[in-house]
């Protein structure tokens, strides 16, 4: 009951949070190009809670908390620009890069929370960071023929100080049979040799090898524009790693056991509620990212399929015609509620599984 309550509660938490700052991004950029916002909702289906602003916008947390909307002075029902441009408050009355730039807003804002998220963990809880200490030593390696033992700590390399176990390894690799001055501590004493590396192939590549493992971690906070350099390079390689799975899952239909959708999210935002603060805020960046690359997906309905309509009236100078982006925003409506369904049942089988 712990389990389900915990689940429950960081689901509402977690997706609250990212639905909530995506649609902002809709709504800020909609009110800077003057577009009128006719309601703000937090979930969908009933309100719980309205309560309408100075501008008219109604704000509403709604009783189904499994995404939110905006909705803007015409926009039509299934996202369609309604006809009637001349009103300047209309959502169709603004220019195509205005409109372009509205929809584009809410996968940002994911990207830049995953960013916020990211720099702040790495400046409060830290980074994991892999010690320069000897955890294991490769039998017949040139650590071994050299002395080197577990619990030796590394702390310099061809007079070159060393603090990481990655900085260790870039040294080592650097040197393929290469003779290398290492200083090491034992025991609260200082040791220095020199040594022979050997050499290993990686990838075609030869790279130097001293046959040790390091696995003493520690966390070490980084400083504001660290944590923020951190924040981007960790945001912009979780967007590849995620391109690159759903490359493989289209192309190669690999990774299909690893689809989740909401219970799976419910599932693991538990875990992360359970683990402390640092793993769910890590888990709601990473969760931002998967939400801001999902929106891209050029199908109707969702904003990269508005994003396509919008190409293809640059290209054409024209919009499509209505009938067509009706019949597209259904398709793909369609082909959502199917994607939901299919990830919702492999979510109940993996879990009873």
């Amino acid at each position: 009951m712990i389990d389900f309550l915990r689940s429950a509660l960081g689901f509402i938490v977690v997706l609250g949070v990212l639905v909530t700052v995506h649609e902002l991004g809709h709504y800020l950029v909609a009110r800077w190009r003057g577009v009128t916002v006719e309601a703000f909702s937090l979930g969908f289906g009933p309100a719980l809670f309205s309560r309408t602003d100075r501008h008219g916008t109604v704000w509403k947390i709604s009783a189904i908390p499994l995404g939110g909307y905006v909705r803007m002075k015409g926009w039509a029902e299934f996202g369609a620009e309604q006809a009637g441009a001349a009103d300047p408050g209309s959502f169709g009355s603004k220019r195509l890069s205005a409109r372009a730039a509205v929809v584009a807003a809410g996968p940002a804002a994911n990207f830049l929370l995953a960013i916020v998220l990211f720099s702040g963990v790495f400046a409060t809880a830290g980074v994991p960071t892999v010690l320069p200490v000897i955890s294991k030593v490769m039998a017949g390696s040139p650590a071994a023929a050299a002395g080197l033992a577990k619990g030796d700590r590394v702390v310099s390399m061809n007079g070159q100080p060393i603090g990481t176990f990655d900085q260790l390894s870039a040294v080592v690799a650097a040197h393929p049979d290469g003779r290398i001055a290492l200083s090491y501590t034992r025991s609260g004493k200082t040791h220095s040799l020199n040594l022979t590396l050997g050499t290993a192939k990686i990838d075609g590549k030869t790279i130097g090898r001293l046959g040790i493992e390091g696995a003493d971690v520690e966390m070490r906070r980084l400083s504001p524009p660290q944590a923020i350099v951190r924040g981007v390079a960790v945001t912009w390689q979780a967007t590849a790693a995620t391109l690159h799975g759903l490359w493989q899952l289209i192309d190669q239909h690999k990774g299909l056991n690893q689809l989740g959708g909401p219970v799976r999210i419910a599932q693991i935002s538990g875990q992360a509620v359970a683990h402390g603060l640092a793993d769910l805020v890590s888990f709601m960046a990473l969760l931002s990212v998967n939400l801001g690359l999902i929106n891209l997906v050029p199908i109707p309905v969702l904003d990269g399929g508005h994003l396509l309509f919008y190409a293809a009236e640059a290209a054409a100078g024209r919009a499509l015609p209505r009938r067509v982006q009706e019949i597209a925003l259904q398709f793909g409506a369609a082909l959502l509620v199917c994607l939901i369904i299919f990830v919702t049942w492999h979510d109940i089988a993996h879990l009873f599984g």
